[in-house]
């Protein structure tokens, strides 16, 4: 008999104890990662040739004249975004608008689907282009009236993006199978709204889940509309802190090219598999990415079959996902979350509702910093080391690996 061939993964968890899936090539269903980015300077060169030679409509130059009041509005976490300010900045300061005429904004994502922003990711320079001010939605005078939803009731937002003459939306685009495919990340509503309409959008993500989704999309487009905004720069991020992609148009011209960029993290599987092991693009953000990357997995694998997320995890998830896995009835919980006004037990409600849809019967198995007790709580398995995940790897009858799996949205062929 020959000898069964065999394969090494190296999977980058963050950990400092290396792990190694050596695994049968026969039990291999697919060895997911996204696209290879652009850093740095490299960065900067990509982002520029988006905004000056986009595939249709003007460059970014011609949106602008000198004299108008540009605000430079950036939605959330953007890969790279201190070579994209950059970029920017460099284009329309070329056609002739003043220094104290652009102002640069950032807004946090909502917590509730994306988890605490990464402060880290801000151009640290202070005043002038190239600084970043950032937008806080609990400040009712920052934000103004713009136009009121089909229910008739108003939606503020930042006072800074009503006031300009132009306004350059910059976002991230991604998926989070979490919510069914596209991720909220990167648009301008309700990210740049007070603080009392992203907690609406978070009240009925809990209460109805993916169905929320319509009203959602229904007041972005009449945001975007109202505004007048017809440059949209959207990024697609690459592995690590890179950026695959830059794409510059109109919004939905942006964000159907980004779409189309961002195939690599949706690969197509041929099988669902009785294992999947994870790692995550931002192990930081806790169980906000665990979930995102629970529902990635749950799309390959096998009914009854094993998700395992490999991480540095440190937080555990809130009270509400906790009493749940505890054996509390989910639709309850819910509604008491709801009822008491505490947005961050709203925010951990919906954080419960995905991750139950999302994993279903399958078993998780978590690798973290999280400890034994806190983890058998939930009823998860508990992974000590990385020898354990490749104790179950070499046991898959069928094996699939997602890399950064809270930004993959596999598909089964």
């Amino acid at each position: 008999m020959l000898p069964m061939k065999r394969t090494s993964i190296a999977l980058d968890y963050g950990g400092t104890d290396p792990l190694t899936l050596d695994v049968e090539v026969s039990a291999l269903v697919a060895d997911c990662l996204g696209p290879q980015g652009a850093t740095a300077t490299e960065a900067t060169k990509l982002v520029g040739g988006a905004v000056a030679n986009p595939p249709s409509g003007p460059p970014l130059a011609a949106h602008v004249v000198p004299g108008d009041r540009v605000a430079i509005a950036f939605a959330g976490d953007v890969p790279q975004m201190a070579a994209v300010t950059a970029a920017v900045v460099a284009q329309i300061s070329a056609a002739g608008v003043a220094a104290n005429d652009i102002t640069l904004l950032h807004a946090p994502p909502l917590e509730a689907v994306a988890g605490p922003a990464t402060a880290a990711a801000l151009p640290a320079a202070l005043g002038g282009p190239g600084s970043v001010h950032e937008f806080d939605p609990a400040v009712v005078a920052d934000t103004a009236y713009l136009t009121a939803d089909e229910d008739a009731r108003p939606l503020h937002l930042a006072r800074t993006l009503v006031d300009a003459d132009v306004v350059v939306s910059i976002g991230g685009w991604g998926f989070d199978a979490a919510l069914g495919g596209r991720s909220l990340d990167g648009e301008l509503w309700p990210t740049f709204a007070r603080q009392s309409c992203r907690q609406d959008l978070i009240r009925t993500l809990a209460k109805k889940g993916r169905h929320a989704l319509a009203g959602w999309r229904s007041n972005m487009q009449e945001i975007t509309w109202q505004l007048g905004v017809c440059a949209s720069l959207r990024l697609v991020a690459g592995r690590g802190d890179s950026l695959a992609a830059a794409c510059f148009g109109l919004p939905e011209t942006a964000a159907r090219q980004a779409r189309e960029q961002a195939a690599a993290w949706s690969p197509e599987v041929r099988a669902p598999a009785a294992l999947t092991i994870c790692s995550l693009a931002s192990p930081q953000r806790g169980f906000a990415a665990i979930t995102r990357a629970v529902a990635a997995a749950a799309r390959v694998t096998q009914p009854g079959g094993t998700v395992c997320i490999a991480s540095t995890v440190t937080a555990p998830p809130g009270t509400i996902f906790t009493r749940w896995r505890q054996g509390a009835p989910l639709e309850p919980l819910i509604h008491e979350a709801i009822g008491t006004g505490d947005s961050a037990l709203i925010a951990d409600a919906v954080e419960t509702r995905l991750f139950a849809r999302a994993l279903d019967d399958r078993r998780l198995v978590l690798l973290s910093a999280l400890d034994e007790s806190t983890v058998e709580d939930l009823e998860f398995g508990f992974a000590d080391t990385p020898a354990v995940v490749e104790r179950l790897a070499r046991r898959a009858e069928s094996l699939i690996v997602l890399r950064e799996a809270d930004r993959m949205f596999p598909r089964l062929s």
